[in-house]
């Protein structure tokens, strides 16, 4: 056997976008902002602050601690709803899954800014049979999230 297997690393960005491809029920955005990728992360991977900023259904985001890339957090939305998240947070990626949502972000430098991306979406069974349907409203609400990060970010 050969130890030379070919390595493919994809960078946080295109990541999150096979995330989304691969799971049903996804909505997926993705974006040039013009800041820098220390600005935009900085403001995106504080998830307490941000994530009631970005997402009008999120009331709030509770870190409960643990490592340091890897913890769960509590969420509550605006209605009551809660949920507790298992987390991945790194530099340019986060993903973050309950029982039944899955959200994520992802940023890289790029020229003229950085690119963003967010995804964000519901696990259930039999998703796949309404995600012809879903999948246009969530994407519409990623794109709505990015627009948010780019409005609350220093001018």
């Amino acid at each position: 056997m050969t130890q030379d297997w070919p390595v493919a690393d994809l960078d946080p960005v295109r990541r999150l976008r096979v995330v989304a491809a691969a799971t049903p029920g996804i909505g997926y955005a993705e974006e040039v902002i013009a800041a820098p990728f220390g600005s935009v992360w900085q403001f995106a991977s504080d998830l307490e602050r941000s994530l009631p900023d970005l997402l009008t259904d999120v009331r709030s985001f509770k870190i409960i601690p643990g490592h340091a890339e890897r913890f769960q957090a509590l969420a509550r939305g605006r209605l009551g709803q809660r949920a507790r998240f298992d987390v991945v947070l790194r530099p340019g990626w986060c993903l973050m899954q309950s029982r039944f949502v899955i959200g994520g972000m992802a940023a890289v430098p790029e020229a003229g800014g950085t690119r963003c991306a967010f995804l964000g979406g519901l696990r259930l069974p039999g998703i796949k049979l309404i995600d012809p349907l879903l999948g246009p409203v969530a994407g519409r609400l990623a794109r709505r999230a990015l627009r948010r990060l780019e409005h609350q970010l220093p001018s």
